[in-house]
């Protein structure tokens, strides 16, 4: 369930991919079952697509990775959450739209 370039983060890989990266990083926390999240996809895609090289985008399926899910105490899904310099910096629960990821990430790139 990701785009050309949306990323696929892992318990295995969130610190490395993640908090290592030296550009803005946008986490979208989801799962198979969430309507909210499917829905939200083609969103997170698009803006991975529109913003390569200045943000990373990924998902983590919260059922598969719950140790980063438990880490960052995720409680309700879609939750998104944008990494800068190894630290949260901006935070959304529920589905959004282009606009609000946009606004996300404005300031920060």
């Amino acid at each position: 369930m990701a785009g050309q370039n949306t990323l696929t983060f892992t318990d295995a890989t969130f610190d490395q991919e993640v908090l290592n990266a030296d550009i803005p990083v946008l986490v979208d926390f989801w799962a198979e079952w969430c309507g909210p999240c499917r829905m939200m996809s083609p969103t997170v895609d698009a803006f991975a697509n529109e913003h390569v090289g200045k943000v990373k985008v990924g998902k983590l399926n919260v059922d598969d990775n719950a140790h980063t899910a438990a880490r960052y105490n995720i409680r309700g899904i879609p939750t998104l959450l944008l990494f800068k310099g190894g630290r949260i910096v901006e935070q959304r629960v529920g589905a959004v739209g282009k606009s609000e990821l946009q606004k996300m990430v404005e300031g920060h790139i």
